[in-house]
């Protein structure tokens, strides 16, 4: 706390980065909360020969938040796995990921860093279909790589280490940087896989389509079941609660203490006054009982003490100023209040 009673640079720089954060966290939590919230209210529609007539009844043909479960499966053409032989797929996402060791100046340890140095995803389109054969409905899947959640299996994976000479190995430790190897993956969305989609489902003519919603909310095509889906997102909102929670409180135990600080130094400068106060009322009344008619007494009193009568002049100067309590307990050497001169010698006075 600043001598003036505010708040100092580093308590105020705490609380705006705690109210800050606070604030963030809260954001993120209403958003996780409006997800949950939606998803819970989502209409959950059956993929069956009623669909294409709850499409008709519903205002504009479409759905704005619906839940489909079905299998995947290809409108035309299916991709094949580029390493595992009879793997088809409708999505095929392949990365090469660079591993190395990065030195760290201020903890001076080397950590692990991975950088993604290509990835390409193929798509092919593809609709979603029952699990029972023979019931002739399905729903076309629009933009599925702007979906919020897309389950992948990863069908390839393999690490290639990198190959080092003593010179590369010294280079590496001058410069810092320690190339460990890339790993090469490529996962894909397999046909027949079941998969929970939630987004608008719309009747386009004569086609069924799920695509993302258009109130904002996450598109989900998802391998879990809708419940599992559901309990994940719940989850992802107690967490977040709790986290604005103790953020929060953290907040407030900051604006508490420096609240507290600034009370006590309120309550100490209120004393003070009081105080200097008390201190004035008693000078006054002091100098009320020396003014003394018409003020000779004061006139007469010693100007250190104030009380006792002047009773002693100094010499060289010749002030008459003090009595001869005061001047004996003059510090050395001795020296006139009023001029500051040394005194040589002095002379009482008697008065009848």
């Amino acid at each position: 706390m600043e001598s003036g009673g505010r708040p100092s640079a580093a308590q105020a720089a705490l609380l705006a980065a705690s109210t800050a954060l606070t604030a963030l966290v809260y954001s993120i939590y209403r958003q996780k909360a409006r997800v949950a919230r939606g998803l819970e209210g989502a209409k959950r529609v059956r993929l069956d020969g009623d669909l294409r007539a709850v499409l008709l009844e519903a205002p504009g043909r479409c759905v704005p938040y619906a839940v489909i479960e079905g299998v995947v499966r290809s409108v035309k053409e299916t991709l094949s796995s580029q390493f595992v032989e009879n793997c088809k797929g409708v999505v095929q996402r392949l990365t090469l990921q660079e591993h190395k060791m990065v030195w760290n100046r201020t903890t001076h340890l080397w950590n692990d860093y991975e950088k993604i140095i290509h990835q390409r995803t193929n798509t092919t389109p593809f609709d979603l279909v029952p699990q029972e054969e023979g019931a002739g409905v399905t729903v076309r899947v629009m933009k599925p790589l702007d979906a919020a959640e897309l389950s992948l299996e990863t069908v390839y994976e393999k690490f290639h280490p990198s190959v080092q000479s003593f010179t590369d190995v010294i280079g590496h430790y001058i410069s810092g940087e320690r190339p460990k190897g890339i790993q090469e993956t490529e996962q894909m969305l397999k046909v027949g896989t079941a998969l929970t989609g939630v987004g608008e489902l719309v009747l386009d003519n004569a086609t069924i389509k799920l695509q993302p919603p258009k109130q904002g909310m996450p598109y989900y095509l998802s391998g879990v079941d809708f419940d599992s889906l559901l309990q994940k997102q719940e989850s992802n909102v107690r967490f977040w609660k709790i986290l604005t929670v103790v953020f929060g409180f953290a907040t407030c135990a900051v604006l508490f203490f420096i609240l507290r600080k600034q009370y006590r130094h309120h309550r100490e400068r209120r004393h003070l006054k009081q105080m200097q106060d008390e201190f004035r009322q008693a000078q006054e009344r002091l100098m009320r009982e020396m003014n003394v008619e018409g003020g000779e007494t004061f006139k007469n009193a010693c100007v250190i003490c104030l009380s006792n009568t002047k009773s002693c002049v100094f010499l060289e100067c010749g002030h008459v100023c003090s009595c001869n309590e005061c001047y004996r307990a003059l510090p050395e050497p001795k020296r006139c209040p009023i001029c500051r001169q040394a005194i040589s010698r002095v002379v009482s006075l008697y008065n009848s």
